[in-house]
């Protein structure tokens, strides 16, 4: 039988209800549950120019995050969320933990006519942003034909 998560302290059937009181340990913390994490929220806007790609990804360190260009035009977001552990000693522990940790990752396909190779990106308070240039867009060509006779 398995629990679904609730993400409800009080409730009895969720997972975070029971860790506290596993003398065990049998249960695991999330990152060790669901290795890759995919709940980095992304807002995807398109201009005349450019995919633009702002990724939230509080607590994550530059060093930390990573963005990829795949074969086939698919753009990956990647990395590690930290979480600080307890040590011996140290006198605290965790009462409750409600923000993700561990690995995330999230990939996108991007359309065609995207500039893979001039692909930018920049983190500024927990935010990245990857910008995608278009290609520029061709005009057609009109030629004239002159009229013989």
């Amino acid at each position: 039988m398995s629990l679904a998560r609730s993400g409800s302290v009080f409730d009895p059937l969720s997972l975070d209800f029971w860790a506290s009181a596993d003398p065990l340990g049998v249960v695991r913390p999330l990152a060790e549950r669901c290795p890759v994490l995919t709940n980095v929220r992304v807002d995807w806007k398109e201009t005349p120019e450019a995919h633009v790609l702002l990724a939230d990804l509080p607590g994550v360190r530059r060093e930390d995050a990573r963005v990829e260009v795949e074969d086939g035009g698919v753009l990956a977001i990647s990395g590690e969320r930290a979480r600080e552990e307890p040590r011996e000693g140290d006198g605290w522990r965790w009462r409750l933990v409600e923000r993700s940790s561990g690995r995330f990752q999230r990939r996108f396909r991007l359309p065609r006519g995207a500039r893979l190779d001039r692909v930018r990106a920049a983190m500024e308070d927990g935010v990245l942003t990857v910008t995608v240039p278009k290609e520029e867009a061709k005009k057609p060509q009109v030629k004239a034909v002159e009229i013989s006779g």
